[in-house]
């Protein structure tokens, strides 16, 4: 296997990373905004569709984003204790 088959492998790898896409749900920190993730899933016994809310800290450079917008996060390094998102791109603004 040569050097270039190598990297480009490694590459791929390293931009296969996780993408979601949420609400943000508060903004009160620096550089960090709480994106909240739903998703609806049959519950075990019962087969009814229940939704599950998952709240993520994700990085904010230019503290962009505001409450109520519809954002995308990539999953990235840890950056502190809770935070292993980061912000990529607004898609809906607040009202």
């Amino acid at each position: 296997m040569t050097m270039a088959e190598m990297t480009n492998e490694q590459a791929t790898e390293r931009n296969a990373r996780k993408s979601r896409t949420g609400l943000v749900v508060s903004d009160k920190m620096e550089k960090t905004v709480v994106v909240a993730i739903e998703r609806r899933v049959p519950h075990p016994v019962y087969g009814k569709m229940v939704t599950r809310t998952k709240r993520l800290k994700a990085h904010d450079e230019e503290n962009s984003a505001k409450v109520g917008d519809t954002v995308r996060i990539v999953e990235t390094r840890p950056l502190s204790k809770d935070k292993r998102w980061r912000l990529v791109e607004i898609l809906d603004r607040a009202r």
